[in-house]
């Protein structure tokens, strides 16, 4: 439970249902991080909508809950620089849902959709930022330009690299080194190897060991064999490319 003293304790109890359901049920695009000691601030990842000219961008901002929430609007920011007509530099958000059409019935679910959808239809005519709200209504394709150059730079997604990393395995556990996952690495439980005919009656007994050494000796071999093969097929060619010279040599 928050401790906030800002915000009234009926408040508080409200804000921490709304909050839970939103970590639970997230709105698409939309991901609220959640500080149990404080509701006053809101904070929330917004990722840019497809088909705009923040596609791929994942945009940091915060709600600001004032002492008479929710009878009056949170304040919203944006912490990721962006190129938006009603976004200004300092990122503060015009939307008319956070002014004149605020609603006390209104939850942070609907503002944070709202925001997301000013993404996709900006409202030049109210703009905070007035270069941004100009170039949308003169040029389209400049103003969109400008918008993927602010995304690329401040808000674009990180691209999950694959690394190969040293694999370490054991009888019980598989460990794979996966730095740029979220959340922690977790040990992968092995399947247990299938019991052979010959090593069944030694199940529980220590000897499963040994039919899994069986398997890896006759793996090592089938590579080896299949190395041999492939080189036998190389002195092979080689040969009748010889042979195919000497014919030549012979003629002239």
């Amino acid at each position: 439970m928050a401790t906030n003293e800002n915000l009234p304790p009926n408040v508080v109890k409200q804000l921490a249902k709304e909050l839970k359901n939103l970590d639970e049920t997230p709105p698409e695009g939309i991901k609220v991080c959640i500080n149990d000691d404080d509701f006053s601030t809101i904070f929330a990842y917004i990722e840019g909508p497809a088909g705009t000219p923040y596609e791929n961008g994942v945009f940091r901002m915060k709600l600001l809950l004032l002492h008479d929430f929710p009878q009056s609007p949170p304040k919203g920011y944006f912490l990721t620089k962006i190129f938006h007509p009603n976004i200004a530099t300092n990122g503060e958000i015009c939307v008319n849902t956070l002014k004149k059409d605020w609603n006390p019935s209104l939850g942070l679910r609907h503002v944070l959709l709202v925001v997301r959808c000013l993404l996709i239809e900006p409202f030049p005519e109210s703009a905070l930022n007035e270069q941004a709200g100009k170039m949308l209504l003169e040029n389209y394709e400049e103003y969109a330009k400008h918008a993927r150059l602010y995304t690329g730079i401040h808000a674009l997604k990180p691209k999950a690299k694959s690394k190969t990393g040293a694999i370490s395995e054991s009888t019980t556990a598989l460990n794979v080194d996966q730095t740029n996952t979220v959340c922690s690495t977790t040990a992968l439980s092995l399947p247990s190897p299938l019991p052979s005919s010959k090593a069944g009656s030694g199940a529980g007994n220590g000897q499963d060991q040994p039919a899994t050494s069986t398997v890896q000796k006759k793996e090592g071999l089938s590579v080896v064999a299949t190395a041999a093969a492939a080189t036998n097929k190389v002195q092979m060619v080689d040969k009748k490319k010889m042979d195919a010279r000497k014919k030549s040599l012979k003629r002239l």
